[in-house]
């Protein structure tokens, strides 16, 4: 009878260790986006010891590839315990919509942080009265970063608008530095940098028209655009459809690029590269407007570890793991209650920033528009790249546009 019991009692503690994990999907691979994440495991493995965290990160940026994967997962009901999902259309039109999450709300009102977290961040992961997913970050994706040696040896000065970049180039290329470095291996990095083009040539609500319809893509404004980036891609290095966004940093890092667009994950890969010699401006014609996006996690129905989930998301809201994540990550807290001095220089002025700029939602990051107009926006730009007709183009994203619903 006792040994019964014993083998009883040992075979619920084995069943328990192996209960105890949490598999935790993300595309936080680079430099920068990795330091970021084991922070945030560090916490959680101090809170709760004897769970397993299975980290199952995709590698690509923006979730080029760990998009295809989730949703494979998710349509053939084997949903990881959390994922890392874009606030905003991406997180509801995707996910929420169709069913797919739990509404956390619960969570916001324990833990406070409808009351910690701005009312733009907290609309976005919002629907039908409920809260679906926590925001563990702000990122901000119309940054020009540049090698502080490189302009300084050449007496430049970095460029705020269209004039000035192609200004610079020039220089740059002409003592065989390459202008603007880009990456575009993944598919989505010059959509990125064309969405900055977009703001630059139409202003906050120029381009917000365009998702809402109250801008036409046949605007002579989007051709300006397109002429625009046509003429950037110019300065680009020659290898950019073998790199990705990372490599394309890297080029700053080794002084053999001076510039590049990219969201400030960016400094999140500088910092992991013990690198400070870079500066910052906004995007050519940004100025005064943040391009915004936000990642974070929610709880998909028929996670297998639904309290280890909740733990995770207790973490990820939390001012000790918004703090630990985000120095690291390079981007901002979505809570306001974090002493700014606590972080770097860059991270400072994005806070104030956030405070005083108009706020724009990123398309290519999932806030400004459905998936299905993201990818095909990506597409035509993609296209754009290798074969830049101007003409073409902008009827394709007329077409896009139409095909979404939104009168032109």
């Amino acid at each position: 009878m006792w040994r019964k019991l014993v083998l009883l009692v040992v075979m619920c503690l084995v069943v328990a260790v192996f209960a105890a994990k949490i598999e935790i999907f993300s595309w936080w691979t680079a430099g920068g986006e990795a330091e970021g994440l084991q922070e945030l495991f560090n916490i959680y493995s101090r809170l709760y010891p004897g769970v397993e965290i299975i980290n199952a990160a995709v590698a690509g940026g923006a979730g080029a590839q760990a998009k295809a994967v989730l949703k494979t997962r998710m349509l053939g009901g084997d949903p990881p315990d959390t994922f890392q999902v874009h606030a905003g259309h991406e997180l509801i039109d995707t996910w929420v919509k169709t069913g797919f999450m739990e509404p956390i709300t619960f969570l916001y009102r324990e833990e406070g942080w409808d009351k910690v977290m701005p009312k733009g961040i907290l609309d976005i992961v919002s629907y039908n009265g409920e809260y679906w997913s926590v925001p563990v970050n702000i990122h901000r994706a119309n940054v020009l970063w540049y090698n502080k040696k490189i302009f300084e040896k050449y007496g430049l000065k970095p460029p705020k608008t269209f004039e000035e970049f192609f200004q610079v180039a020039e220089v740059l290329k002409s003592h065989g530095i390459i202008p603007l470095a880009l990456g575009t291996k993944d598919g989505w990095e010059a959509a990125h940098v064309f969405e900055t083009v977009l703001i630059g040539k139409l202003g906050a609500e120029g381009y917000k028209g365009l998702w809402t319809g109250k801008t036409k893509w046949s605007d002579p404004r989007v051709t300006d655009a397109l002429e625009t980036f046509a003429r950037m891609l110019q300065y680009v290095n020659s290898d950019h459809a073998a790199r990705t966004w990372d490599e394309a940093c890297a080029l700053i890092v080794e002084g053999k690029a001076a510039m590049n667009i990219m969201g400030d994950w960016a400094v999140g890969y500088f910092y992991a590269k013990n690198f400070y010699d870079f500066g910052w401006v906004l995007a050519p014609g940004n100025e005064g407007i943040f391009d915004a996006l936000s990642d974070s996690f929610g709880l998909p129905k028929g996670a297998k570890n639904r309290e280890n989930v909740i733990n995770f998301l207790k973490v990820l809201g939390s001012k000790e793991g918004q703090l630990a994540f985000n120095i690291k990550k390079g981007s901002i807290p979505a809570r306001t209650d974090i002493d700014k001095n606590l972080f770097p220089e860059y991270q400072r002025s994005a806070m104030e920033d956030w405070l005083k700029h108009e706020i724009v939602p990123s398309v290519m990051h999932g806030a400004a528009a459905s998936e299905s107009w993201v990818t095909d926006f990506k597409d035509v730009i993609s296209l754009f790249v290798a074969r830049p007709d101007v003409k073409t183009t902008q009827k394709a994203l007329v077409n896009i546009a139409k095909a979404q619903g939104v009168p032109q």
